[in-house]
């Protein structure tokens, strides 16, 4: 291999073979590899400039004998090796050409799995593995991609976004590089070990954190690309790498308080008097929502005249009473929309490489605009600028994001951008992106939009991801946890979750009802409070078809009223604490605005020195100062919660002061969740 140096760059070829090494913000590099004549320049999610840093670049020629050479009275080799170094993180390739990561101390932070004859020492297997690969693919210009680094039995590793399941630590899990409902693939990982990595790659791909080696891949792309961080801490290392992708704007006021959904109001008067209803009792809501199906048609992007007759009207009243108005909008174009025949002209569809181009055949024969083409998102925008945004709509709801093709057969689409495989991650950024622009230029600021996917640098563009279409179900709320705080180290601090869950939720079943008190008091201590689903029994429209398209159901009532006397006590005193904490969240969303760090963050991540916070799974802190341990189990009355060491608590229910470092068992009656606040702290929860 050989070594060159261009300005803060190191750069080292071996045939064909182009690798890139460079400082990117503080303690930080990113790496390039290609095998073309030129290296790809999309920078996918570090598009931010770096902050300014000045490496350290050394090279040298050392001799390499191999370790029996001695004996045989053998000379050595000579060959080249090289570092780059920048702050707290050094790279070096070693003589064979493999790359090793240490930090300030030479500990070894992670360095390339390879299994085959060398040069360095005695233990070497000739299988012929390489640290990293590129592989053409036939008849194309593009490479099926592969890096692996050496697996470490005490490593723990946390982030990567939203996955179902109820697993905190995914060491030992192979996870698909791609969005699905429910599934965000946000890669960027945090490990016990003291650095963090942004797979910067928006293709479709997988990567397993095994116990014998760690392997990305990706099926389709032009070149590696990754960017790596060291530092002393999980906040330090989520604070860097925040700086390298972006941070969320500061969450508006309206952010901070709670959010009434369903599926679906389905009129005009229908919202109005639920809003009516909860201003009547006191009750303060930030946000209303209209779903899906208010519209003409999927692609118009507009309200159905018939049930929604004066919207700026509506709108009025509505932020009279101190509410916002949040609007879905979907990326699906229905071939009948009178916006179908300019944006198939005009190139601003997702296509397919072969058979019928049609995305989604739900409710109408669809097709997803294409969110990388910038005239796309600008002609979408424009459109929704008139028929929602001159109305006096501030937040949109921007669902089907990740896309949800049907099916997933990303082999089959294309962008603007390229084929599905190799980008299509990147899609719900571009999706957020469009609006964000549209409605920066509009002088709009702090914005947040509800979106159902994201990809690295989500954030920047006000993204507030929700994880879905969920079970109602303790298993589904079991696993939301995990994955708001793994979406959090991901660099997605704003997210939330269907209060309750989404599918299935009978609202006379008493065992449904004792889920949403634990989802409720779960949902006062997420970054957004905010009630939807899809209750049943459904309410079949009165007429199947009006004017050629199909009417849409909705679901039962779902306002807190909906659930009995008691239930809507228990669930009105939740709302009120909620509004006593809302300075405490309000300087959480500072912090997130400012440095990138966690509304949820995972207890290790307050307590790094702690290491039973390292293996905890089942509470959080809510901020740095209220510890939260959510109840998953149907009947559930009591809990198990640690404290962490070196800390002083305060039940914040029966004000009892306990030293840290133990476990300990709490009530936890159906109207309560367990919570606990640093003993120095006293803020107005109950």
């Amino acid at each position: 291999m050989k070594f060159a140096v261009e300005g803060n760059r190191l750069i080292a070829k071996s045939g064909r073979e182009i690798i890139w090494l460079e400082p990117w913000g503080t303690n930080s590099l990113r790496v390039r590899m290609t095998k073309d004549a030129a290296m790809d320049r999309n920078d996918w999610a570090l598009t931010d400039e770096p902050k300014e840093s000045k490496a350290e670049i050394i090279l040298e020629e050392v001799i390499l004998k191999e370790p029996w050479s001695e004996e045989e009275g053998k000379e050595g080799v000579k060959c080249q090796i090289a570092s780059i170094k920048n702050g707290e993180i050094t790279a070096s390739f070693n003589g064979e050409g493999w790359l090793s990561f240490t930090n300030s101390k030479g500990e070894v932070l992670t360095e390339e799995y390879h299994r085959d004859r060398n040069r360095i020492d005695r233990y070497c297997v000739p299988l012929n593995i390489s640290g990293r690969e590129m592989k053409p693919i036939t008849g194309t210009s593009d490479y099926k991609l592969t890096l692996r680094f050496e697996a470490y039995d005490d490593e723990k590793i946390y982030g990567m976004g939203q996955y179902q399941d109820k697993i905190l630590n995914k060491k030992g899990a192979t996870l698909e590089l791609a969005h699905r409902n429910c599934q965000a693939s946000v890669p960027f990982m945090i490990s016990s070990r003291g650095y963090g990595m942004l797979w910067n790659n928006p293709g479709i791909g997988t990567v397993t954190f095994g116990t014998n080696r760690t392997e990305w891949i990706s099926y389709s792309t032009k070149k590696l690309d990754y960017f790596i961080t060291a530092g002393d801490t999980p906040a330090q290392i989520e604070e860097q790498y925040a700086d390298a992708v972006g941070k969320v704007p500061m969450m508006p006021e309206y952010g901070m308080g709670f959010w009434q959904c369903k599926l679906r109001y389905r009129n005009q008067e229908e919202l109005l008097t639920v809003a009516r209803e909860y201003k009547k009792r006191g009750i303060p809501v930030d946000v209303i929502v209209i779903d899906f199906f208010h519209w003409t048609r999927q692609g118009d992007f507009k309200f159905e005249p018939r049930d929604w007759p004066d919207p700026e009207n509506m709108i009025a009243e509505l932020k009279s009473m101190g509410i916002e108005l949040m609007v879905s909008v979907w990326p699906t174009i229905d071939s009948r929309s009178e916006n179908y025949e300019t944006m198939a002209q005009e190139g601003y569809l997702i296509s397919a490489d072969r058979g019928l181009n049609i995305n989604m055949n739900w409710m109408g024969e669809t097709v997803f605009f294409d969110a990388t083409n910038k005239e796309a998102r600008d002609y979408v925008w424009q459109v929704c600028k008139k028929n929602y945004y001159d109305k006096g709509v501030r937040i949109f709801w921007l669902d089907e994001a990740e896309p949800e093709f049907g099916p997933y057969d990303f082999d089959l689409y294309r962008y603007q951008q390229g084929s599905a495989l190799q980008c299509s991650n990147i899609y719900p950024l571009m999706y957020s992106k469009g609006y964000y622009d549209g409605m920066t230029a509009e002088g709009q600021e702090n914005i947040c939009n509800l979106v159902r996917s994201a990809w690295a640098g989500s954030s920047k563009y006000g993204a507030l991801v929700w994880s879905g279409d969920v079970s109602s179900t303790f298993r589904a709320m079991r696993e939301q946890l995990q994955i708001g705080l793994n979406m959090g180290i991901a660099g997605i601090p704003w997210w939330t979750t269907d209060i309750g869950g989404f599918l299935g939720g009978y609202i006379k079943d008493r065992d449904f009802q004792e889920l949403l008190l634990r989802w409720f008091a779960f949902g006062v201590f997420s970054p957004v409070f905010r009630l939807h689903g899809e209750r049943v029994p459904h309410h079949e429209p009165e007429q199947a078809v009006i004017d050629g398209v199909t009417q849409m159901m909705t679901g039962t009532d779902n306002e807190i009223w909906s659930y009995g006397e008691e239930n809507y006590l228990i669930m009105k005193a939740y709302i009120e604490m909620r509004e006593r904490l809302r300075p405490y969240i309000r300087n959480c969303m500072l912090e997130a605005h400012e440095k990138g760090t966690p509304v949820m963050r995972t207890m290790f991540y307050e307590f790094p020195e702690d290491e039973v916070c390292w293996n905890v799974e089942t509470q959080y802190m809510f901020g740095a100062d209220i510890l939260v341990a959510p109840v998953f189990e149907l009947g559930q009355r009591q809990a198990k919660v640690y404290l962490p060491k070196n800390q002083i608590w305060r039940n914040a229910k029966t004000k009892e002061v306990l030293e840290g470092g133990q476990f300990v068992i709490v009530d936890a009656p159906v109207n309560e969740i367990p919570l606990f606040v640093r003993s120095e702290k006293v803020y107005p929860i109950y």
